[in-house]
């Protein structure tokens, strides 16, 4: 070999291995790089979108457990519902606040005595004379009664949690809490507005939130109410973020109307249906005893007739109960 081709091979050798060195450090360093940088690219996002959804599950969490809560509430205070209440208690729950024990008495006696001689009059037996000034004078009135607690609490539960968003965004805009109390006892929605004037009244004389919410909730016993006048006793003892809570508590509430409402669409046919089931005996006897009364005579002058018409409304209150038992879901 000449020595200028020798040299040249040399040249070419060395400048080789120059390379290589270089690519080994230059080039494995751009693409730890360039890896680096896809990797922040794509984790960037990632992170941020594991935050996000970090952070609803959080939130999520949160109404699990308010649910959770109030769902325990409800249970507790069921148990508390059988014991026996006063007829004070019964009265005020339903809004019959100027209405005491006795003039409720006093017009459930004058009722079932109305019943019992409309029934005498008629000339039927003195027994269904009876029977109706019982239920006429007992029973009418307290299941009346009960229908207006259970509507009143009703549409308390409607407009309570709009009542909570008026809290709620007076506390953000740093309005004390009593302000945000009269703005729902002067802007509400009844029974929410007259629970409230109650409460602002009891807290103008003296009274404190606390105990004004006590008796808000033995006027209204919804484990709603129970949760928020909780809340609102451990904000004052202890502090803490009141808007947020009163906001959880907001959302679970529309929540549950939601729930309440889809339940009720689905069962509104069964409803219809046990409506029309229920009425078609006594629609009928009534009926026939105007086309026909000598037809339905012996059912109510002999003592066989007024045996099958006992064993018919037995017959039929029972069918009323497991069709009510069918058609009615727990929330």
């Amino acid at each position: 070999m000449s020595p200028d081709l020798a040299l040249f091979v040399a040249a070419a050798c060395a400048f080789m291995a120059v390379a290589g060195l270089g690519w080994v450090f230059v080039g494995s360093s751009a693409d730890k790089a360039r890896k680096a940088r896809l990797e922040g690219a794509v984790g960037g996002p990632v992170q941020s979108t594991r935050r996000r959804v970090g952070a609803v599950d959080a939130a999520a969490q949160k109404r699990r457990q308010i649910q959770e809560g109030l769902k325990e509430l409800e249970d507790s205070q069921k148990a508390e519902r059988k014991k026996s209440l006063t007829l004070r208690a019964r009265l005020d729950q339903a809004g019959l606040f100027k209405t005491g024990p006795t003039q409720f008495w006093i017009f459930s006696a004058i009722l079932g005595f109305v019943a019992a001689f409309m029934v005498v009059v008629t000339g039927l037996n003195i027994l269904f004379a009876v029977a109706a000034a019982i239920i006429a004078g007992l029973g009418l009135p307290r299941w009346v009664l009960g229908m207006m607690r259970k509507g009143r609490q009703k549409k308390f539960t409607e407009n309570f949690a709009d009542a909570l968003d008026i809290i709620v965004r007076g506390v953000k805009s740093g309005l004390p809490l009593n302000e945000t109390l009269k703005i729902i006892a002067q802007e509400g929605e009844a029974p929410v507005k007259q629970e409230f004037q109650l409460l602002v009244e009891g807290l103008a004389v003296g009274v404190d939130v606390e105990e004004g919410m006590r008796r808000m909730h033995r006027r209204m016993p919804l484990p709603e109410l129970s949760f928020f006048t909780t809340v609102l006793a451990i904000q004052q003892k202890t502090g803490g973020n009141l808007a947020e809570a009163l906001n959880n508590l907001s959302a679970v509430l529309r929540a549950r109307k939601m729930m309440r409402e889809k339940v009720s669409a689905l069962s509104s046919e069964a409803k219809a249906s046990a409506w029309i089931i229920g009425s078609l005996p006594p629609g009928v006897g009534v009926m026939v005893s105007i086309m026909s009364p000598d037809y339905m005579t012996p059912l109510l002058t002999t003592p066989m007739g007024h045996f099958l018409l006992l064993g018919g409304g037995v017959w039929m209150l029972t069918g009323i109960l497991v069709m009510r038992s069918m058609i009615n879901f727990k929330m």
